[in-house]
């Protein structure tokens, strides 16, 4: 099952991450995606490890972003791959049918080749601009969603990624994504996040949330 909502995580270190996992957890996300860059893999192992830590206590699904062995490794429920990653095929030889794979998509080309890799689903953006991601892909905007989905007619999860706020959930939908993936909007506010399960009418709408801070 693929969640609604994605949590992808920021911070200037390792630990600004966990903080992040921990209070995303807190508020109720269901799935979180570590994502380190400029680090070196023992470090993003080390990391990961307490990252799985984290998200077990709160039987949150943990993706690893690339690093699919390291994914194995610390026994994450799966691994992002970006477009200049590992082959999906690679992957899930190495990880077996019971992890997840997911993989980042610009175009309608790139959609096709992700599922013709089976992969579990599809990160497509950017939506709109985003400081998060450096050498950011042509913008999509609603329409692209619109054009590419409906031209896709596949069964794969569209995930929308990119600038996204609470906001523009409702359209996304309307658009036809399965789901979003947010970084900024929920690390600046932790609290948005039952505001994103409401609005894509989750599990986790719930009106009771565990905080920690």
């Amino acid at each position: 099952m693929i969640s609604k909502l994605h949590y992808i995580t920021q911070g200037d270190t390792p630990e600004v991450h966990l903080e992040h996992i921990q209070r995303a957890c807190s508020y109720g996300a269901e799935w979180v995606q570590l994502r380190l860059k400029n680090l070196n893999e023992k470090a993003i192992l080390e990391t990961a490890k307490e990252a799985r830590t984290i998200t077990s206590h709160f039987q949150t699904r943990l993706i690893i972003n690339d690093f699919y062995k390291i994914a194995k490794e610390v026994n994450a429920d799966g691994v992002h791959l970006g477009k200049k990653d590992t082959c999906p095929e690679k992957a899930r030889r190495y990880l077996g049918d019971f992890y997840t794979i997911g993989g980042t998509a610009n175009t309608i080309e790139d959609c096709r080749d992700l599922i013709k890799k089976k992969v579990d689903y599809i990160g497509l953006g950017p939506f709109q601009f985003t400081e998060t991601k450096k050498n950011l892909s042509p913008v999509l905007g609603l329409k692209g969603y619109e054009l590419i989905i409906e031209e896709l007619k596949a069964s794969t999860p569209i995930i929308a990624i990119g600038g996204i706020t609470v906001n523009n959930v409702p359209s996304l939908l309307k658009a036809g994504v399965h789901g979003v993936a947010v970084s900024r909007e929920i690390t600046q506010n932790f609290g948005s996040i039952p505001a994103f399960h409401k609005l894509l009418n989750t599990g986790s709408s719930q009106d009771q949330v565990y905080r920690f801070d």
